[in-house]
């Protein structure tokens, strides 16, 4: 028997799991509901990273959420900035009351019978069991416990100081040290200028460059909007504003790569200087947003090479020596402090293990139904944000349709509701294209797109917001079933 029975059971009190509890608050107020959190704080990945510069690389009208304005001037946010934005939108919805901290959700089995999901969740090493009608997960896609680090040859040979981003703490001491940055993307760009503003020097070892976008932290346009109009009216438009300028870049990478292949470089040179190397340094291989465009608010990054605080090195590991690390080129670069900004562990659902009457669900064999939820497994919807945009820009839109989808079964005494995929042999493909390492490396982990709608995975926010407000529940696919009991 379960301890506690709740209308919905969400998994998660990061960005994604706070939003749903407000979107909740707003439009099924007086609904049971219970967030379920591993650790003992909220915030998820803004309370998790603690590294130096940790901050947004999306601006916060879109990766705040829909109903709250985001009122500070800096578009581009610290990662206490975000926590405290989070824990304020929790305070005023209520979320604060409805979570569960130290509670990590294990597994959840969906039982036809009672129409319900019978959550499982370790605290401490004890077991508690939660009953829900409807499951939503919302703990990001990516391992808490660890980041991704690769088996480095001779690294236990090295005598200084080794962490991952993810492992980072106050009692690293990197002031006045030469540190050894590994890996070029968003976590590597951020901690390079943050590191170099008290470290002796800072190197960014890269095996290969990524695209950097320079961008004012402070947007005039936004700040003049804020200053004429009601908070509320400027916030909105320019949410609006910054999603179509987003999204006309991208299409605009898609359309024309060598002409936003040149407008990087160009920046690039603008802050560097005509002399140095950005071809080899700031030009990849592949066309921009084949993998996610880095963020260097203020051109930070920039600056902190121009002014011989850091540099940029493009070459391999041959192997680590007592003092740093020798490269393929006979080159060595000493340092006292290795920080490997190497990536990610993917994993699917937050890591819970997920079954149908007992029958273990495989995240890789799914297939995922308008982005939120997956075919042959009954009230369940899973938070995934875009790859090409603000993760919270789909987190709003999965929450407003679980709200729209709780309110329609209710009204028509529905107790359960199950995507169908009627033609299963058809070609599918992986949930993202992309080609960054840690998306490789979770290839076949993860729930796969459908060539068409209502099976494909859009990365369009535009087209996501008008299937939201106009797509009819009951479209021939979705399968509704009233109580058995």
């Amino acid at each position: 028997m379960a301890d506690e029975a709740f209308d919905v059971a969400v998994v998660g009190a990061g960005l994604s799991g706070i939003g749903a509890g407000c979107h909740f608050a707003q439009r099924r107020p007086g609904m049971g509901y219970v967030v379920l959190e591993g650790r003992d704080r909220m915030g998820g990945t803004w309370d998790l990273f603690r590294y130096p510069g940790i901050r947004s690389d999306s601006d916060m009208y879109t990766l705040g959420y829909r109903f709250k304005p985001w009122r500070l001037a800096n578009s581009i946010a610290g990662g206490s900035e975000i926590r405290a934005y989070i824990e304020e939108a929790a305070r005023e919805y209520g979320v604060d009351r409805r979570i569960r901290f130290g509670r990590k959700v294990v597994s959840a089995d969906w039982s036809s019978k009672d129409s319900r999901w019978r959550v499982e969740a370790d605290r401490g090493g004890a077991g508690e069991t939660y009953s829900a009608r409807f499951l939503l997960l919302a703990a990001g896609y990516y391992r808490y416990e660890s980041g991704y680090s690769p088996d480095f040859p001779g690294i236990a040979d090295y005598r200084g100081e080794v962490v991952h981003p993810q492992q980072w703490n106050e009692e690293i001491a990197h002031a006045g040290k030469k540190v050894l940055v590994i890996g070029s993307g968003a976590t590597a760009v951020t901690l390079v200028p943050a590191l170099a503003e008290t470290a002796a020097h800072v190197t960014m070892l890269q095996r290969s460059p990524t695209y950097i976008g320079p961008r004012p932290s402070a947007d005039r346009i936004a700040g003049l909007l804020r200053k004429w109009l009601p908070s509320k009216t400027a916030y909105t438009l320019n949410r609006w504003r910054s999603v179509l300028l987003g999204q006309y870049f991208f299409w605009l990478c898609k359309r024309d790569p060598a002409r936003v292949r040149k407008l990087l470089a160009d920046a690039a040179r603008a802050y560097l200087g005509p002399n140095y190397d950005v071809g080899k340094h700031f030009t990849p291989r592949y066309n921009p947003w084949e993998q996610r465009l880095c963020l260097a608010p203020d051109g930070d990054l920039y600056k902190a090479i121009r002014t011989g605080r850091a540099d940029v090195v493009t070459d391999e590991i041959a192997t680590f020596t007592g003092r740093g690390v020798r490269l393929k080129s006979g080159a060595e670069i000493e340092a006292d402090i290795v920080v490997t900004a190497t990536g990610l562990e993917l994993q699917p659902f937050g890591g819970v293990k997920l079954s149908v009457d007992g029958v273990a669900i495989d995240p890789g064999a799914l297939t995922t139904y308008r982005g939120y939820m997956y075919a042959g497994v009954p009230n369940l919807a899973a938070v995934f944000g875009y790859v090409n945009a603000s993760w919270t820009l789909r987190a709003d839109l999965i929450s407003e349709q679980v709200c729209r989808l709780l309110t329609f079964m209710d009204r028509n005494d529905y107790a359960s509701c199950t995507p169908r995929l009627d033609a299963p042999t058809e070609k599918h493909e992986n949930w993202a294209d992309f080609s960054s390492g840690y998306f490789a490396r979770a290839e076949g982990k993860f729930p796969k797109q459908g060539p068409r709608e209502p099976w494909r995975l859009n990365q369009n926010y535009l087209k996501d917001w008008l299937s939201s407000r106009w797509s009819r529940f009951e479209d021939g696919v979705l399968q509704f079933a009233r109580s058995r009991a």
